[in-house]
């Protein structure tokens, strides 16, 4: 059977920025029989996220991370439909979701990589099991819960950088609902905080691109910065918690300005920040979601009940079509994309 891949066409090298033509739509084959325990899957929808730049090197830095294979194909968060099944577990017709779902039209699976998908959970919004119901969701939970150490009625002020984006639009609503009395998020358009503040229940946002960030966060959050969750590193990171109180916490959850960079994971903070973070005794431990499989049944539960209560607004960038995968990626680390950045594949 003829189908449509995209595989990594080139590496923009370790500190270059990455572009739709790193990538290459071709045609390929797979097999029209599957094997004991395979299923075959017609893609659905894909997800593009940071932390794919640094599979883009020859070495991705990371243990947990495998690194593309130039003009092989590349994978991440998928959604498909199965249409035809030799394991147990699934049957024709059932919507199965994968974290190493290759970027093509249709697939053979292993099924013990799969996972079945009840769409009644998220209303029929399938995409949502990639972003707010899925990897992206129990990232902002569990960070928050795991590291951000929140109290109901403490009086908390909790700060997100990338406040826009797939994890940091979710962390900050949660932040809320697990008791923040204040949330502040910074983002770089004005469109993005005006939906930060009148659609997603932030109390207010801030614009790095035109606003002095460290001024803004004085005006802000009067009484200090409680918790911190850093999904850019870099210099907006350091106006943060450079006006943090004491024993407070950074919930390290990515570092998309350092992405394009050199530096080791996590990226040590400039010596004067350091001495602040010491003299202050601020956490800052690296958070992977990975670490904490065994809370995700429940988280998924608790977050797809949010949603359906409209507590939690899920917002996503959606782009058509396998062929514009590289673009869509390009866009999402330029910080195009308001939400969870998906790419439709078939309906």
């Amino acid at each position: 059977m003829i189908i449509k891949r995209v595989v990594l066409d080139s590496r923009p090298g370790v500190t270059g920025v990455p572009v739709a033509e790193n990538f290459r739509m071709e045609d390929a084959t797979i097999p029209d029989k599957i094997a004991d325990g395979q299923v075959k899957v017609r893609t659905l929808c894909l997800s593009v996220d940071p932390y794919m730049r640094c599979r883009m090197n020859e070495d991705s830095g990371s243990d947990y991370l495998v690194a593309w294979k130039v003009s092989e194909v590349a994978d991440g968060g998928g959604i498909g439909v199965v249409e035809e099944s030799k394991n147990a577990q699934f049957a024709a017709g059932d919507i199965v979701t994968g974290f190493s779902w290759p970027w093509q039209t249709k697939a053979i699976l292993d099924g013990r990589e799969l996972e079945k998908l009840d769409p009644q959970l998220v209303s029929g919004h399938l995409s949502y099991f990639l972003g707010a119901a899925g990897l992206t969701g129990l990232t902002s939970l569990l960070g928050i819960r795991e590291k951000g150490h929140v109290s109901p009625g403490a009086n908390q002020t909790m700060v997100v950088s990338g406040a826009a984006g797939a994890c940091g639009s979710v962390a900050g609503q949660i932040g809320l609902l697990e008791g923040c009395s204040r949330v502040v998020g910074i983002c770089g358009t004005d469109e993005k905080c005006s939906i930060l503040v009148s659609e997603m229940g932030f109390d207010a946002a801030i614009n790095y691109k035109k606003e002095n960030v460290t001024q803004r966060l004085r005006e802000l959050c009067p009484a200090g910065v409680d918790v911190y969750f850093d999904n850019v590193g870099g210099d907006i990171s350091e106006a943060v918690i450079s006006q943090m109180n004491p024993n407070s916490h950074i919930i390290l959850c990515g570092q998309i300005s350092q992405y394009n960079k050199n530096v080791p994971y996590p990226p040590p903070l400039s010596p004067a920040i350091e001495e602040i973070r010491k003299a202050q005794n601020i956490t800052r431990e690296r958070f992977l979601v990975l670490n904490y499989k065994d809370k995700y049944p429940a988280s998924i539960v608790q977050l797809c009940q949010w949603i359906k209560e409209g507590k939690l607004k899920v917002r996503e960038t959606v782009v058509q079509g396998l062929e514009n995968i590289g673009a869509a990626f390009q866009s999402m680390m330029t910080g195009g994309n308001i939400g969870k950045q998906i790419v439709v594949v078939s309906e």
